[in-house]
């Protein structure tokens, strides 16, 4: 009953309070007046009041109403009861400990878009394309992601019971998580082969760009000042904040656009450029993606391709760009609306696409996982479309190496029965990394072809 309300009773009951009934103005002729849409409105909420079989509050019907009309729109538009909005002030401020697990709503499903590194669920072995059945044994199959989100969350060292189903699974998966304060860490370096720097980034977050200045400067001082190379891995990095993305693009990029945002209206374009400078210094970069890289991921990802700073590897993203603003409602609880998207400094759109690598390579089960049984954002139900008029291929326009990035080359046959890496865990970056050691090879085959022997 909850969402099949959609926008039955919300406005029609509003409106009349904000506003007096001999100031409204006259209901327009046709289909398209919207207070003849409003009567109709009225009259459903009228008829609901007086005839349903349980009574409802006058409350909860607006709730409701309200809930539908946002859960009508996308995945992450969602109504905040005032409590849930507490909840949500109350949990940013006290940061409440969590199980590291980031989701998505995918025809009414709660799916998981990726655990974080070293998080509870990623040491569990939850892995990207999960779906969440019931939270301490309460089925999830109404709730939005405010809601669910806020269920994962509580105090420090108390449990959380999950239900999974995993594709390929008959049987159900019953996980209990410890929930912990710490904040996952979002950069972790070391140095590969003795000469090439190797940079994880699970995430975003206020010291994500500062971390990567202090990682660079210990790889260098690892390596002997001879790096010939760079691997930034964004793989199942399933975003973070918005601002903190931006600026580990800049800190790669000396100059250009990192990313264009687009909201509504044509005048509300706005093109966010790079500041001087390049911590890397200039050295070739291979950037690793696959169907876990999400969100502010994707917009890094983009950033490092249209300016020719990084060749991409891996396999497609996964196609989510849009941003949520939270709209407080007047002592109402409060709305989380989804305003704006942002597109790669091309113009190339993420929203329900993804971007493409420049050499795709995909180890046997993660391409299964990513390609063939995960949905992407364009394929969750009320995804954000796209209608950006595009000119050409949805890939970055073919461009030729210059001083940042690595060419295209010719890949070795992947390795038949080697072990592929697992989402956010440790098996991400070992031996066993099929991606990673194709982007050594290519960072290796630039050196010997440019006759790079030192970094800068």
């Amino acid at each position: 009953m909850r969402k099949s309300l959609a926008a039955v009773a919300a406005i029609a009951l509003l409106m009349p309070i904000l506003v007096p009934s001999d100031a409204l103005p006259q209901a327009k002729s046709g289909k398209g007046g919207v207070y003849e849409q409003l009567n109709l409105f009225g009259e459903a909420f009228e008829r609901i009041r007086q005839d349903a079989v349980e009574p409802v509050g006058d409350g909860k019907l607006i709730e409701t109403a309200i809930t539908g009309m946002l859960s009508a729109l996308d995945p992450h538009s969602a109504y905040m009861s005032e409590a849930e909005y507490k909840a949500m002030q109350r949990s940013s401020g006290e940061q409440l400990a969590s199980i590291g697990l980031v989701l998505t709503l995918d025809s009414g499903q709660l799916k998981v878009v990726s655990p974080r590194d070293g998080s509870p669920a990623a040491e569990a072995g939850i892995k990207p394309g999960d779906l969440v059945f019931a939270i301490d044994k309460e089925p999830v199959f109404d709730l939005n992601l405010i809601e669910a989100q806020q269920k994962l969350r509580g105090p420090a060292g108390s449990e959380v019971a999950l239900l999974l189903r995993r594709t390929g699974n008959s049987a159900p998966i019953d996980v209990k998580l410890t929930r912990v304060a710490d904040k996952p860490q979002t950069v972790a370096s070391r140095v590969e082969a003795g000469n090439i720097g190797y940079l994880r980034i699970a995430g975003f977050d206020e010291a994500t760009q500062a971390a990567l200045t202090t990682a660079m400067q210990q790889l260098r001082q690892q390596s002997g000042n001879k790096l010939i190379g760079l691997v930034i891995d964004l793989r199942n990095n399933p975003g973070g904040g918005f601002d903190a993305a931006v600026a580990a693009a800049d800190a790669f990029i000396d100059k250009g656009d990192l990313t264009v945002v687009k909201g509504r209206k044509a005048d509300s374009v706005k093109r966010i450029a790079a500041t001087p400078g390049d911590i890397a210094k200039g050295l070739p970069v291979v950037a690793l993606v696959n169907g876990g890289t999400a969100r502010e991921a994707e917009l890094v990802a983009g950033a490092l391709q249209d300016n020719r700073r990084a060749v991409l590897l891996g396999t497609k993203t996964f196609g989510e760009s849009s941003i949520e603003s939270v709209v407080p409602l007047n002592g109402n609880g409060a709305i989380r609306l989804t305003t704006a998207r942002f597109v790669t400094p091309a113009g190339r759109p993420i929203q329900g696409k993804g971007l493409e690598p420049d050499l795709t390579v995909a180890p046997l089960k993660l391409e299964k996982l990513a390609q063939g049984e995960r949905r992407r954002e364009a394929d969750l139900r009320g995804a954000l479309k796209n209608t950006d008029p595009v000119a050409g291929s949805d890939k970055a326009p073919a461009r030729a190496p210059d001083r940042g990035a690595a060419p295209p080359a010719a890949r070795a046959p992947t390795p038949a029965g080697a072990a592929a890496p697992t989402v956010a865990t440790g098996d991400i970056g070992t031996v066993n990394d099929e991606q990673l050691g194709e982007a050594l090879d290519v960072l290796r085959g630039l050196a010997l072809s440019s006759g790079r022997s030192a970094a800068r």
